[in-house]
Order: structure tokens, then sequence, then C-alpha cells
């Protein structure tokens, strides 16, 4: 809080030893998101943790497809290609299919009775069943791309081992792309396929963007919002009593437990003044979603306390502007979906070990839990 009053853009030393700058305000992290001054390009990115994983991808142009690291106008070309396949109401339409499969996994969960891994049997299995259905990226496969996005994210990961996770990754979506497996499922990688208007690696890169963020975001989002509601027995408690709470629920959720907790780096393209600080062509500024989300002159009433009753409007778990988050209502609908159904299923479910026992994910670029102990 005291930076976010008194120096919401302060210098920030970065692992490479290049001091930039970090932003911890809502106000300036939204200023500076919609700010087309600010670049998004790998050309220029720092981690703001020490990564050598990332050698690969930053200080270089951005791979085919991977729209996350580009400006516009090729950010805008590929993002207006697939934007339509990810709005409010597509995602309504797929609430039926994934009710499915949340069934199916309580039902196995059930069979398999009390005690058990809840990330490994329900929180990773949900959006992999999901996203390869969206994708047409058959579920047999799970085991090759979690292990690959795995790696990606995995700050311990070397460069080289990044690398080859990546090529792996291209290959299998590439391989769908051009109609050349054996298992090829309708999904959104065939459409754009025949669309004709993305090329092959194009494709093979969106579809690897989504494929990992799309489980592994809402892996994240979804172990960790179990965590905090078996730990706050009370917010759990409200939700269990009035299940129609449950899109302002996954919305405190997604703000208390930012999952992007190490921010989103900009850099300015030119020099520039910006919060009254000098700021050079070339600065790293590191976007910390995590402390605007708890940023207290935004978010009222004691920001870093969960409360499902909480107005969350403008948080930023997603980001923001330009490059908010595309599957961000496939994650929401996911969590609409599971979240009731988990504890109308299991209503006396607990943590199996002490709250502060759960392994938290905090070696990985996105934020979770690495395993989730549970019984009933």
């Amino acid at each position: 809080m005291e930076w976010q009053d008194n120096e919401p853009l302060r210098r920030m030393s970065y692992p490479d030893g290049h001091v930039g700058w970090v932003v911890t305000s809502h106000q300036l992290a939204r200023q500076m998101l919609t700010d087309p001054r600010f670049s998004a390009r790998s050309e220029f990115k720092r981690a703001p943790v020490y990564r050598p994983g990332a050698d690969p991808f930053f200080g270089v142009p951005a791979l085919p497809g991977w729209l996350v690291d580009m400006d516009p106008p090729e950010h805008t070309r590929l993002r207006q290609q697939l934007a339509g396949q990810f709005t409010a109401r597509r995602m309504r339409e797929m609430r039926p299919q994934i009710d499915r499969i949340v069934d199916d996994l309580l039902s196995d969960l059930e069979r398999s009775g009390p005690g058990t891994d809840l990330v490994e049997a329900f929180a990773l299995p949900l959006p992999s069943q999901v996203i390869c259905e969206l994708l047409g990226v058959p579920y047999d496969k799970r085991a090759e791309f979690q292990h690959n996005s795995k790696r990606l994210f995995d700050l311990e990961s070397t460069a080289a081992e990044t690398s080859a996770a990546m090529d792996r990754l291209y290959a299998v979506v590439r391989e769908i792309a051009e109609g050349r497996s054996k298992d090829e499922t309708p999904g959104l990688l065939r459409v754009l396929a025949e669309d004709g208007t993305l090329d092959t690696e194009e494709i093979a890169g969106v579809g690897v963007l989504l494929l990992t963020a799309g489980h592994d975001s809402t892996m994240g989002s979804l172990g960790l919002s179990v965590h905090a509601l078996l730990s706050h027995p009370d917010q759990l408690a409200r939700l269990v009593a009035d299940p129609s709470i449950v899109d302002n629920a996954v919305e405190e959720l997604l703000r208390y437990l930012t999952i992007f907790h190490f921010g989103v780096p900009r850099t300015p393209l030119e020099d520039l003044e910006f919060a009254g600080q000098h700021l050079k062509a070339g600065d790293s500024v590191t976007v910390s979603l995590s402390a605007a989300n708890r940023d207290p002159n935004w978010f009222q009433d004691e920001a870093d306390r969960l409360d499902l009753g909480r107005r969350t409007t403008g948080h930023l778990a997603f980001g923001y502007g330009i490059h908010q988050c595309l599957g961000q209502n496939l994650v929401r609908m996911e969590m609409r979906a599971a979240l009731p159904a988990l504890f109308h299923r299991f209503p006396s479910l607990a943590l199996a070990v002490p709250a502060d026992e759960v392994p938290l994910a905090t070696d990985r670029s996105v934020y979770g839990v690495h395993r989730l102990p549970v019984t009933w």
C-alpha cells in the first residue's frame, strides 16, 4: 500500500542487471496497458525474476502466431481471426459440454472414494479436456502437451528445455492443423486451416498458445480457488448457501488469486513522461497485476481480504487493453460450472493437510498449487 500511495511507479532491478520499473497501482496499470507508446513485443522483454527458460523467446522477434508478444498491426490481424471463437455468447454455448465434463470427473472422484489430489483428479483434467475439444486436439495427447507446457512455465527450466518443449508443441499442433493427425477431431485448428487466412506456422503458434494457456491458467485458478474456499469456511458457506452468487464469487477469486503473479512486461518505444517519471525508450516495465488487484484505492474494504460479495468491477486478473486474455470467458465459464458442482457433490470436502502445507506453485510463471490433497 505504501508504494501504491507514494511511489506507484518505482525503480526495480531485473535479474540481468537492468534497472527498470514496476507499476503497482490499479490506475497506472490500466493507463499503461492501454497506452500505445508501450510495447508488448518480445524483442524488448526482460523477465522480472530469474527465468533462464525465457532466453530463447525474449530479445528476439515473436514466434509465428504468438500474438501476446506482438504489437499492432500483427497482433490485431491475429486476434481478429480468433476473437469470435471466445465471445461470452460462444462460451455460453459450450456450457452443456463443460457441465458434462465436470459431471464425469466428479463421478470418477465419487467412485474412487475419499482422499485424492484434486489437481490431478479435477483441476487439471477439466480445462485440459475442454481446450482439447475446443481446438480439436485428441485428448490422448494430453500427457505430451501437459509435460511440455510444464517445462515452458517452470522457472527452473533451462533454455534448452523450453526450446525443445516449444518445438514439440508446435509439431503436435502443426500435424493437426495440416490434417495429418490419425485421430483428427473437428475443432478450431481445422476451422482456421480451412479458412486459409493464417499460414500453418501461425495456426500452430496460436494453437500452442491457446493449448498451454488454456489448461494451465484454469488449472491454476481452479486449484487456488478451492484451496482458498476451504481455507475460508465463512466464504465457502456463502457460496454453498446461495450458488446464485457464483458469478461474482468467481470474479473475486480471480482478483484475490491473480495467477499471472509476476505481472506483464511492457517497454516504452520512445523517451516519455509517465506518472511524473522520465522513462527512456527500451526501459523494462513490469505491470504488477497482483498488486493492482489488491490496490485499496480501487478495491475498498480491506483489499487483501477474500470477500465473495465484493464489488470486483475492473479487476486485472486477465490483464487490460488490447492484450487482455483472449480466453478469459472460457476460464470464467469453467470455474462457474466447476465450483458449485464440486461443493454440491462433496459437501464435506476438506483439506487433507494443514492449509500452510499445500505446495503453492510459486516456482512457475503461472501461479497455482502443485497438489491439493483433499478428503470428504
